[in-house]
């Protein structure tokens, strides 16, 4: 088998995943070689395939399945990835309409917040943002901190009304969520929320409405961008 090239080593893997699942190598319910496995087959390093598995996995096209392994869940892998890859109209719309939302819902609570703000906010603000860093290979846990670390700010607000508000939204856009950051990468969400937590501990709440605002519309002006490299 030929060595991957060591240049997007996390698209290869994951082009090769898609591969074998396509052209039926494994079959839907089947289980894949595991990490190690791939490692040695591919020569990469497993970070990169672990990488490419959370992908799958974020994707519905893989399953982990504790202490069994992981499985194929979707051959259509091309179908998958076109379908989060290509945003409609409709789509846009609807991830527009969240953003607007929560930069109108969550610069006034970062600024509420960073006068508000206690140590105990403050520490879990900068573990939540630890592992946001550490689990950038990770889209689904990624996500997941990315929510915790808006969430403990609205509750650092003081106001229970914005919380629930927050929760609501949330609940209702995790695909939303998770298309963002497939869209995105993680480096944006790192670099703003690096930003908006150094003006937590500052407590000043003029910079931490800015920067969460910037950090909302950052993400608007993304998706016309997106749009017009689908076409």
């Amino acid at each position: 088998m030929p060595i991957i090239r060591k240049n997007n080593i996390s698209q290869q893997v994951f082009a090769f995943l898609q591969k074998n699942i396509e052209n039926g190598t494994w079959p839907v319910g089947s289980k894949i070689p595991s990490e190690n496995e791939l490692t040695k087959m591919m020569d990469v390093s497993r970070s990169s395939v672990r990488t490419a598995i959370q992908q799958c996995i974020a994707l519905n096209i893989l399953e982990s399945q504790h202490g069994r392994g992981t499985f194929v869940k979707n051959s259509d892998v091309r179908g998958v990835v076109n379908t989060i890859h290509t945003l409609t109209q409709s789509d846009y719309k609807d991830i527009l309409k969240v953003l607007e939302f929560r930069k109108i819902i969550e610069s006034g609570s970062a600024a509420l917040a960073a006068e508000r703000m206690n140590n105990t906010h403050l520490d879990k603000l900068q573990a939540i943002l630890d592992t946001m860093k550490k689990k950038s290979n990770e889209p689904i846990a990624f996500v997941q901190a990315d929510m915790q670390f808006h969430l403990e700010i609205s509750r650092a607000s003081g106001n229970v009304l914005i919380e629930s508000a927050l929760q609501s939204i949330f609940g209702q856009t995790l695909r939303s969520s998770q298309q963002l950051n497939l869209l995105f990468g993680y480096k944006d969400g790192v670099y703003y929320h690096n930003k908006i937590l150094n003006s937590m501990r500052n407590k000043d709440s003029d910079q931490a409405k800015m920067w969460m605002e910037e950090h909302m519309q950052h993400a608007m002006d993304m998706l016309p961008k997106i749009m017009s490299q689908d076409r």
